[in-house]
Order: C-alpha cells, then sequence, then structure tokens
C-alpha cells in the first residue's frame, strides 16, 4: 500500500527543489521529516509540506502507521514558466524566465 501527495505549480525552479528531495530519497518518513526540517532553504520548507501531506493521506485514508512507512518514490518535474521581460541597456529587451515545479512524494509501508 502507498499513498502520496503532489504539489503543482509551486514557485521554485526544479533545478533548486532536486537539491534538496534528493535528501530524502529512501528514508524513513521520520528522518526525512527530521532532515527537511534542519534544512534552511525554501525547497526544504515546500517539500517538507508535501511530505506532510502523503504521510496524512496514507494515515487516514489507508490506516497505515507512521512508525512503517518510508519515503518510495520523490520527484521534481518542470511546471509552467511564466516569461516576462525587462528592460535593458540600449533599447533591448531580457527575456526572464520564472519557472515553476511540481513536487511529488510517495510514501509506502516497508515489508
Amino acid at each position: 500500500m502507498e499513498a502520496y501527495a503532489i504539489a503543482k505549480g509551486v514557485r521554485i525552479a526544479p533545478r533548486k527543489a532536486r537539491l534538496v528531495i534528493d535528501l530524502i530519497r529512501g528514508k524513513s518518513v521520520e528522518e526525512a521529516d527530521r532532515i527537511l526540517s534542519n534544512i534552511n532553504k525554501e525547497g526544504a520548507r515546500l517539500s517538507r509540506k508535501v511530505l506532510v501531506s502523503a504521510v496524512a493521506n496514507a494515515e487516514n485514508n489507508l490506516g497505515l502507521d507512521k512508525k512503517n512507512l518510508y519515503v518510495k518514490e520523490a520527484i521534481v518535474n518542470e511546471g509552467q514558466v511564466m516569461k516576462r521581460m525587462k528592460f535593458g541597456s540600449r533599447g533591448h529587451v531580457d527575456p526572464i524566465k520564472k519557472r515553476t515545479s511540481h513536487i511529488k512524494i510517495v510514501v509506502s509501508e516497508k515489508k
């Protein structure tokens, strides 16, 4: 049995979020929560919200015990890119790409 949670359109670049997500993949839920709560990055705060939601889904919807759960899958995909323009020198325009992410965390029970 596995449960998951997805946060779509999160306003952080996928490259920055993947740095944090790679630290918790395969760890137990308690250890992953401890890791994320001690990292001082925006990606850690957003990933922790998704992890807590996935654990709550596992406990409430499937009746699983939090102590037996581990992070089976943790993925950060690219979301939409907001394209903006910034005026540069000598009358030209520089494009600005504000990237978003989709964060997905799957938790499963240890066998």
